[in-house]
């Protein structure tokens, strides 16, 4: 198959039978090491399709609102009572 000008290719129609894609339907194209991959799927399913994609967009701090990172740790997990003196 050959790449429009405006950068379209045409599923072949076996492919899109098998994978019952229609009008519509959400497609993702993948980078592998020495090509593309072609995913079904749809856009709002949170299926993580790059990790390095996703990490970057979670990265960032948290206000801890001046927490120690004890006292914030007892916040996440609560108290841990086996820790303290008896």
């Amino acid at each position: 198959m050959r790449v429009t000008e405006k950068g379209q290719v045409t599923i072949p129609k076996h492919i899109r039978d098998r994978l019952k894609i229609g009008p519509g339907s959400e497609v993702d194209f993948v980078a592998t090491g020495d090509g593309v991959r072609l995913i079904k799927g749809n856009a709002d399913s949170g299926e993580i399709k790059d990790f390095d994609a996703w990490a970057a967009s979670v990265e960032g701090r948290i206000d801890l609102g001046g927490m120690s990172t004890d006292e914030f740790m007892d916040w996440i997990r609560g108290v841990r009572d086996d820790l303290h003196d008896r």
